[in-house]
């Protein structure tokens, strides 16, 4: 499949990756036990898009000056239009995050572990079902209408059952997982396992990872499929997806004290996968340009959050 992405190109965007990554775990301490606030969630959610801003105005340089300016404006606003969409898509992913901590009672200085080892599960994932969705499209391009069918269906389901809420005593996966492991009843510092009376338990914090990284590939199924709507070039699929990734952890600690003024988001996000599953739908009848799609991704997003702002203001004006 044709992509843009030379090995120098990789090699810089790995480099970025694996930067960040260890400044994260080393530096300022991702591994370790700590409670993060909301102003080190917003310094680090500015860090995190002036890094993915940096990327892509470096990825238009290099694109200028070796293929022309018409593919650098073209591959840099399908880079853009990707991270949007990944990065509304994740919104989801909070909402589940702060189901799973609320219902093990995790601890607000140990969520921050749970969720770095989930981050660096989902861009492995990711990257898996990245490449393997581009070699699919690249032997069989009628592939993309199966995606598109299956985002618009998602889409549909996401908007049709948007109040409901999910029950964990219920979920097969946590029953097996109780069924066939020791677990403690008590968590013990940020281990994921502990000894006791020389016997191995699992502790509730690796219930939640192994939630969490479910979580995720379920997720991941929804949003990859929707970048492969805006472009097919397996570097921009990528380094966009993973790039709203690493953003997400520091998304959730500085979303997750307000998470219940955006009560109408879930209808938004469902939006966007109906006009994503319809665009790739359409692919080979009209193709949608990525500025419009960009602009009706990011409308669609932002009436939600209005809405959903107004709608949840109404009870305290009434009450005032």
């Amino acid at each position: 499949m044709a992509s843009i992405g030379s090995l120098g190109l990789w090699a810089g965007f790995a480099a970025i990756v694996i930067l960040m990554l260890a400044i994260d775990l080393w530096v300022v301490g991702g591994g370790k036990e700590h409670r993060v606030g909301l102003k080190e969630a917003a310094i680090w959610s500015a860090i995190w898009i002036s890094v993915t801003l940096a990327f892509a105005g470096g990825l238009w340089w290099h694109l200028d000056g070796s293929l022309g300016r018409e593919v650098a404006n073209s591959r840099v606003l399908e880079f853009i239009t990707g991270y949007l969409i990944e990065k509304a898509l994740a919104i989801d992913n909070v909402f589940i995050w702060l189901m799973l901590f609320g219902y093990f009672a995790v601890p607000l200085e140990l969520q921050k572990r749970v969720l770095l080892y989930g981050v660096l599960g989902a861009i492995l994932m990711r990257s898996g079902l990245i490449f393997a969705g581009a070699w699919l499209i690249a032997q069989f391009h009628w592939i993309l209408y199966l995606f598109g069918a299956f985002l618009l269906i998602t889409g549909i389901k996401m908007y049709w059952f948007a109040e409901g809420a999910a029950n964990l005593d219920h979920n097969p996966l946590l029953k097996w997982l109780r069924r066939h492991l020791k677990i403690s009843q008590d968590f013990d510092g940020q281990r994921f396992f502990t000894r006791r009376d020389g016997i191995r338990y699992a502790t509730p914090l690796f219930l939640t990872l192994v939630l969490v990284e479910v979580s995720d590939l379920i997720f991941a199924v929804d949003s990859i499929p929707a970048i492969f709507a805006i472009t097919t070039d397996p570097f921009i699929v990528l380094t966009s997806n993973i790039f709203a990734i690493l953003g997400l952890r520091a998304m959730y600690f500085l979303l997750a004290d307000f998470a219940d003024r955006f009560s109408l988001l879930k209808y938004g996000l469902a939006a966007v996968l109906m006009f994503i599953g319809i665009k790739m739908l359409l692919l080979d009848i009209y193709s949608i340009p990525i500025g419009v799609s960009l602009g009706i991704v990011a409308s669609l997003i932002g009436l939600a959050v209005v809405a959903s702002l107004r709608h949840d203001a109404r009870p305290s004006r009434r009450s005032s």
